[in-house]
């Protein structure tokens, strides 16, 4: 079985590939101090839960954008499954696309991970979304070269911002307004419509900009958490793939004679 691990700024993902298949994920919160012994002792638990032994896992993938959690988990894969771990982007898992930017030793792991899933899922010109710790556009041409994007604050960053920074603004959770009008009558409605409408609007206004720039009909694949919330409130989505980062992880595996 193939491991792959995501590292994002906020969460690290963890999941299991048996066949080219997902058979589980599991998600903790990224702290660079944590250990290869306390991921381990917390994921041996999730693995034995599934049916899974350490002897079951043969290879091991990481995509990661936060470089201090390197060592501790390929101290996780060493130790404790026996394999050196791949790093997305480096060696044998090196990137099988063009990186068509100014500067590109500086894209992300998972943003390259997830064009190249991206590409081998959907045919044509492509802006995949990815709401993270920030949200992400980025433009993937019908040939699969990377050609560029945009970094947004993530919409709970922009929240946090807005909290923390006002001393009597309340804390409110990240959740369609509860009326459809977009003006507020209250305080806690007119945060929730500038958050949610205000994202809703920066999406398709980006959205329509990058089309008429690229000049061709181009699909939109959304990825992350709230992918399938803002689906419910906008046109702008050709599909939502919550899985494509790990996806794509597999992907690199597999080329790389690692799944």
């Amino acid at each position: 079985m193939l491991l792959a691990v995501d590292v994002g700024n906020t969460n690290v993902v963890f999941a299991l590939f048996d066949g080219g298949e997902m058979r589980a994920r599991w998600r903790i919160a990224t702290d660079p101090r944590r250990t290869g012994d306390e991921y381990a002792v917390w994921l041996m638990q999730l693995m034995q839960i599934e049916g899974v032994t350490k002897e079951d896992v043969t290879a091991m993938i990481v995509s990661s954008v936060v470089p201090r959690t390197r060592h501790n988990l390929t101290v996780l894969s060493q130790k404790y499954f026996s394999v050196e771990p791949f790093f997305a982007g480096e060696g044998a898992a090196a990137y099988d696309i063009e990186i068509d930017v100014d500067e590109p030793r500086t894209l992300g792991a998972d943003r390259a991970v997830n064009a190249i899933a991206a590409h081998a899922k959907y045919p044509g010109d492509l802006i995949v979304i990815d709401f993270g710790t920030a949200t992400t556009f980025d433009v993937v041409d019908f040939n699969g070269a990377y050609k560029g994007g945009i970094i947004c604050p993530g919409i709970n960053l922009s929240l946090d911002a807005l909290v923390n920074n006002t001393a009597k603004l309340p804390r409110i959770a990240i959740e369609e307004p509860a009326t459809p009008r977009v003006i507020g009558r209250n305080t806690e409605d007119q945060m929730q419509i500038g958050v949610f409408w205000g994202y809703v609007s920066m999406m398709e206004g980006l959205i329509e900009r990058i089309r008429a720039e690229i000049g061709r009909p181009a699909k939109v694949i959304a990825t992350g958490g709230l992918a399938v919330l803002f689906d419910k409130h906008t046109e702008i989505f050709d599909a939502v793939d919550g899985d494509l980062t790990l996806q794509g992880l597999a992907m690199i595996a597999d080329r790389a004679g690692a799944a």
